[in-house]
């Protein structure tokens, strides 16, 4: 026969303050496994975004994967554009952009500067670069740049440092903050668009970082690695973007294991704290326990009351870290090295940490029950 469902209900009401406690720790132990997966799962999704399909990215063969360091001459844009016929075109103007990518220090007004990522395009960049947008602002002049939606958080400053008319100082000249944009939680977002002549001007450089091509539906973008191993007097390399974005994922596997080895750890401690706090919980219980047994309870019947309770206060606490997770943690910037992210609690993170807390309820309760079914009832009947 087993326990009724009210009586373990009842047992957490019987004691407040311990059964709070006990709340809190969970609650904590689950927010902190809601961190870390949503640190991993808004690095994953920044990167799955961040490339297209159709578009293919043309730099150095030098460079490795680091287009930072790609260097390619300034013909390079016309003379793709001229080769190859897979290239999307409409009214005349080929989906072409010319690119000069650079990490250098960015300061504003108020601050010291911090590293950050600077673009220079050309108009054609939104036909290649769909899923930026223009949220505020106007597309930047000579001396004005655009910045992207998480660009505050990739230079460690505050968002009215960055508002429109204020200015940025880098590669020795002042910017004034025409625009702001926004790519769908994408890497663009940390970024710096300017005018691709004045930053060329400013660096004192007269080549380019890279050329992506948007091209046509149905085209592969082996023609144009196709022209790259044919010219090997330009020295370049054509990838897929959503190739390059997925090497870069490989990349990060590291940090990624090195970020579900801390979930690891974080439930681990979160089990011993638990344990804990039932061992404190079941020891005062003993007498009870043994009065179950001598009216006729089974300890299986026990044992499961006790799980009960752990349970009901692991989903407890899972709930409320869950809901705090969503108010206050989903859709925070942070600060990385490749850029800036958001963190998401989505619908596997929320999996993960619930699961995690349940597992804890479950483990934190089972040995201390087992070690309190295994008194002598008419010692536990004793008991004080």
């Amino acid at each position: 026969m087993l326990l009724p469902w009210e009586y373990g209900v009842r047992n957490l009401a019987r004691r407040p303050v311990r059964t709070a406690l006990t709340l809190v720790a969970l609650a904590t132990v689950v927010m902190l496994v809601f961190v870390v997966v949503g640190f991993i799962r808004g690095l994953e999704r920044s990167l799955a975004i961040s490339g297209d399909e159709d578009v293919v990215l043309v730099y150095s063969v030098n460079s490795e994967e680091n287009i930072e360091n790609s260097s390619i001459a300034a013909r390079t844009p016309s003379l793709l554009a001229a080769s190859l016929d897979g290239t999307m075109k409409r009214f005349g103007v080929n989906h072409v952009s010319p690119e000069l990518y650079l990490g250098t220090r960015v300061a504003t007004e108020s601050g010291p500067s911090g590293l950050g990522l600077v673009r220079g395009v050309e108009t054609s960049a939104p036909l290649v670069r769909r899923s930026v947008q223009l949220v505020e602002g106007t597309w930047p002049a000579d001396g004005e740049v655009m910045v992207g939606r998480l660009v505050a958080t990739k230079l460690g400053r505050e968002p009215n440092e960055l508002e429109l008319g204020r200015q940025l100082e880098f590669e020795g000249r002042k910017w004034t903050i025409s625009g702001r944009f926004a790519a769908g939680g994408s890497a663009y977002e940390s970024e710096i668009w300017c005018p691709l002549g004045d930053f060329k001007t400013a660096t004192k450089r007269q080549d380019l970082s890279l050329v992506a091509i948007r091209l046509q539906p149905g085209r592969s973008p082996a023609e144009v690695q196709l022209f790259c191993k044919e010219r090997l007097d330009l020295e370049l390399r054509a990838i897929r973007e959503t190739d390059y974005y997925a090497s870069l994922q490989q990349h990060y596997k590291p940090v990624r294991v090195l970020a579900w080895f801390v979930v690891v750890l974080v439930s681990g401690a979160g089990v011993f704290a638990g344990l804990n706090m039932m061992y404190g919980s079941v020891a005062g219980r003993i007498r009870e326990i043994a009065t179950l047994q001598a009216i006729g309870y089974r300890r299986f019947a026990i044992l499961l009351s006790v799980v009960q309770e752990g349970v009901l206060l692991a989903a407890a606490g899972s709930l409320l870290s869950g809901v705090v997770a969503l108010l206050l943690l989903n859709g925070m910037a942070v600060r990385f090295t490749m850029g800036a992210f958001t963190l998401r609690i989505d619908s596997v993170a929320i999996l993960i940490g619930c699961g995690v807390g349940i597992l804890l309820g479950v483990l934190g309760s089972l040995p201390p029950a087992l070690k309190a079914l295994r008194e002598e009832v008419a010692t536990g009947l004793k008991a004080v």
